[in-house]
């Protein structure tokens, strides 16, 4: 056989691809090899030719680059796979025929379609969104739901604002002096617009930018939109939807609904909603009468009334809404509308001319039933949601009604707290009797709950609609010696410091102060520095601190300063310890730095010339019966608004003092109301502890005080009737009330123990905590160690380590829960023995610390019987205290 007989003759060009996919596909459809051979004469030249798979394959390796490229022969395998069968996707990504990166970069035409789609979507839904959305009707706004408030009990107290404060007016009501000073204020293009203005917004933007206040970029139509929608969230579905009402009411609605709405549904301010509303709250008369400078003026208070308001609105920003403030702002801006009025043609430079003084705006009003006690107690409830909800809520959407507000105010005790103050003064002030002695005498008082910060009652004053400073809340009115404890506490935490080191020394370096440490209480006495250096203020002048009556004391214990509420020891334990330092502990206690906090650098910060509320003195004093736990005053328990709780009240606790300290002053405290100034806020069968205040020019006095269950602050003072005013007048209270003058001790504390008998009547009489012995005994301002000492000791100085106690004494009588015996307390030793400390009884007394008495009388007055205080241990020589028997030693120091 021959050779070409024998072998037949193999296809060429990738056969043997062919036989691969052959072999791949199904036994069904494979088939003999040798019919791919094609019919041609075995004498043909090579004898056969190329398969139909290595012709594929050609047409493949050509369209790669003419198959002798990169890759030859058989190809690449996954360039097959990303070709596949040929078929075209809709969309192609990842890209077929790229490798790397170029795999994942999408083509030209696949963004273009992309954007194109989500363009068309958007302004599909955009249409809808167009077409459904409804404009606002703002008679659904002049409907709107009272505010209800209730009592601490759940019985409602009042319902107010609501429709009766809204009064819709018809476009043909409104004054066109109203239009046009609107349209000049804010938004001169708006009978042209169509609800928006781009030129506004980048003027505005510009404007900024620059630093200046002109007008916004809002228009008129995008405000009446936002002040109609009934939530105020800033979300950005509220945002995008109130875009779409703001282009269907520009586009469907009329200028003349759109100005019509806008000043029904716009917040002046003082609760007034609407145009008619805030023509009567601000110049008691219908819109229709306003002329174009009260127009003017109405138009600034749409710019923000708490800023524009010539009654200000402390209770916002205490700094910037002053009354002062306010009506410089509201003055400028009165005058710059009216001016632009005229450069608008609106209004005549003739007429504008007229207008030179600034419309007189009549003083806040209240309706009839917030008079008497409830306005004021409406007010602070109003203010403390608003300064504490986490929603947002704003006065402006508390005006439109609808919200529960749920108060800690006790009925009882808010009508008990009235009737005390309403008792004394329909019994002393007699205006008609004495117009220079008893006119524009103001009472205010706050009572507190000691456990959790609760405000049960306050008195702002005879009656809201009349008087609508609210008189628990801030006033400005010193508060004098009430502010003394706040010493003793930063003395006996923080220590004295040490005149041989700098200012700012460690706990360490301190010498903590025991109640007993002697201080100078002469009067006039010269202040000085911690560090024995006399205090000059910044004119050069010596700072020489007085007592109350000019009365001089001698070297006498704190706890007998703080009886006597004598100005020297305080005043130089305050220098001592470091006047900022006082300032801290008044702060740890609860007051505030922003509430009308004095001057902390000068020596008379110790005694009282801040001037914090009745509520603040009555929450920081709550402070010392808790034993050191600081909690928030609060009004407001829990907030509803549709149904929801939109906000509950959630007590804090804050450590403030060790419980020592706080324990050690509410001891002090509990000895001034038995035996010092405080002696008529006496509770039958009662603890009870408290300090006097009265201040420089008898213009202010006050008492605070407090049981283990409830804390009060009750202040008196004078003060001219006019309300509008920053920094109004305070008047002397010489002869007022028929008396010689005011101190804390006489009707401050006479109300307090009045409203407090009848406030606690059926709740357990409950004792404060006995005091653990605290601090070393000091001498400051010049006292000296007495010599000999009773038992022996190191010879004292100013800071020497505290003397040892006496020798043990024989068993005696317990002594009372305000007399807990201490290691160095002297005084309640002798107590012990049969006489009393600085004169709390008529058995006589043994002062170890400053001097003895007479067997006949008490120390320091306590009596009308009179005392001889000693200068030295057990002697009867010295200078006589008692002389003011006919004021029974009430009147002491500056309370």
């Amino acid at each position: 056989m021959s050779e070409h007989r024998r072998k037949a003759p193999q296809p060429q060009g990738g056969g043997r691809a062919a036989a691969r996919r052959a072999a791949q596909q199904p036994a069904g459809r494979r088939t003999d090899p040798s019919h791919r051979v094609t019919q041609s004469s075995p004498s043909d030249a090579y004898g056969e030719e190329p398969s139909y798979g290595g012709r594929a394959e050609a047409r493949r390796a050509a369209q790669r680059g003419g198959g002798g490229g990169r890759r030859r022969g058989g190809g690449d395998s996954s360039g097959r796979s990303r070709e596949g069968s040929g078929k075209k996707r809709v969309i192609d990504y990842p890209r077929a025929g790229r490798d790397g990166f170029r795999r994942w970069v999408p083509s030209w035409r696949l963004v273009s379609g992309l954007c194109l789609g989500f363009l068309g979507l958007m302004m599909g839904a955009a249409g809808i969104a167009y077409a459904l959305v409804v404009p606002p009707e703002p008679k659904d706004l002049a409907t709107a739901q009272n505010n209800v408030y209730y009592w601490a009990n759940g019985k409602q107290m009042v319902a107010t604002g609501g429709s009766v404060n809204r009064q819709s007016l018809e476009y043909a009501q409104i004054p066109e002096a109203m239009r046009n000073a609107v349209i000049s204020a804010e938004n001169k293009s708006f009978e042209t617009d169509r609800g928006i203005d781009p030129v506004g917004i980048a003027r505005a933007v510009y404007n900024m930018a620059r630093g200046g206040d002109t007008q916004g970029g809002s228009t008129i139509t995008q405000q009446y939109v936002k002040n109609s929608m009934l939530t105020q969230d800033q979300t950005l579905t509220r945002k995008v939807k109130e875009l779409f009402i703001t282009l269907k009411v520009g586009e469907t609605v009329s200028k003349e609904k759109v100005m019509e709405g806008y000043l029904n549904v716009s917040y002046y301010g003082r609760g007034a909603s609407g145009l008619q509303a805030a023509a009567r709250a601000y110049f008691d008369k219908d819109a229709a009468e306003l002329d174009e400078s009260e127009c003017a003026f109405l138009a600034t208070l749409l710019k923000g009334a708490s800023y524009y308001d010539p009654a200000g609105a402390p209770d916002v920003d205490p700094v910037r809404a002053t009354a002062e403030e306010n009506t410089k702002r509201a003055k400028a801006r009165w005058s710059w509308i009216l001016d632009e009025e005229v450069k608008d043609g609106r209004l005549s430079a003739a007429k504008r001319a007229t207008f030179t003084e600034f419309p007189k705006v009549k003083p806040p009003k209240k309706e009839a039933k917030l008079g008497g006690q409830t306005g004021y107690l409406v007010d602070l409830a109003t203010k403390y949601f608003l300064a504490h909800n986490e929603e947002g809520v704003t006065e402006k959407e508390l005006a439109r009604g609808g919200y529960e507000i749920h108060t800690t105010f006790e009925e009882t005790k808010v009508d008990e707290l009235e009737k005390s103050i309403k008792k004394v003064y329909d019994a002393k002030i007699k205006p008609e009797e004495r117009p220079d002695k008893d006119t524009h005498v103001e009472f205010g008082g706050a009572s507190v709950d000691t456990k959790t910060g609760a405000i049960v009652a306050t008195y702002g004053g005879q009656d809201a609609t009349q008087h609508y400073t609210n008189n628990a809340d801030a006033t400005g009115a010193q508060v004098g010696s009430t502010f003394k404890p706040f010493v003793l506490a930063a003395a006996m935490e923080l220590g004295r410091r040490n005149p041989e080191l700098g200012p700012e020394q460690s706990a360490s370096e301190r010498t903590p102060v025991s109640p007993l440490s002697i201080y100078n209480g002469d009067n006039k006495l010269k202040i000085k520095k911690y560090d024995g250096s006399v205090w000059q203020n910044e004119d050069g002048k010596e700072w020489l601190q007085t007592n109350d009556g000019d009365e001089s004391y001698g070297d006498m214990t704190l706890r007998h300063a703080m009886q006597e509420s004598a100005n020297s020891p305080f005043v130089q334990l305050g220098m001592d310890i470091g006047t900022d330092k006082v300032k801290d502990a008044a702060i740890d206690a609860g007051l505030r730095d922003d509430e009308y906090m004095a001057d902390s650098s000068v020596p008379s910060f110790s005694i009282g010339t801040s001037s914090p509320s009745a509520i603040r003195m009555a929450g920081s004093y709550a402070t010392f019966a808790t034993s050191g736990k600081q909690r928030e005053p609060f009004s407001v328990t829990e907030v509803k608004h549709k149904g929801k709780v939109i906000y509950q009240h959630k007590i804090v606790t804050n450590d403030a003092f060790p419980s020592i300290v706080a324990d050690n002053v509410t001891d002090v405290l509990k000895n001034v109301v038995e035996n010092g100034t405080g002696t008529p806020a006496q509770l039958s069968g009662r603890d009870a502890a408290g300090k006097t205040g009265t201040t420089d020019g008898n213009k202010s006095a006050w008492f605070v005080g407090y049981t283990p269950q409830l804390s009060t602050a009750v202040s008196m003072f004078r003060m001219d009737d006019d309300e509008t005013k920053k920094d109004r007048e305070f008047l002397e209270m010489y002869g007022t009330g028929g008396e010689k003058s005011i101190h804390g001790a006489s009707f401050p504390a006479q109300i307090w123990q009045d409203y407090m008998t009848e406030a606690l009547e059926g709740t357990k009489a409950l004792r404060f905590p006995k005091p653990e012995p605290i601090g070393e005994t000091v001498f400051g301002g010049g006292a000296v160690s007495p010599s000999p000492t009773p038992s022996p000791m190191p010879s004292p100085s100013e800071s020497s380590e505290a003397p040892e106690s006496p020798s043990p004494v024989p068993s005696s009588p317990s002594p009372s829960p305000s007399e807990t015996c201490r290691p160095l307390d002297w005084e309640c030793k002798n107590d012990q023995n049969g006489g009393t400390t600085e004169g709390n009884d008529n058995e006589g007394t043994t002062d170890g610390a400053t001097g003895g008495g007479t067997d006949a009388g008490t120390t320091d007055g306590g009596t009308d019987t009179g005392t001889t205080e000693g200068t030295t241990e057990g002697t009867t020589e010295g200078t006589t205290e008692g002389e003011e028997n006919d004021r029974g030693g009430i009147f002491g120091g500056g309370g």
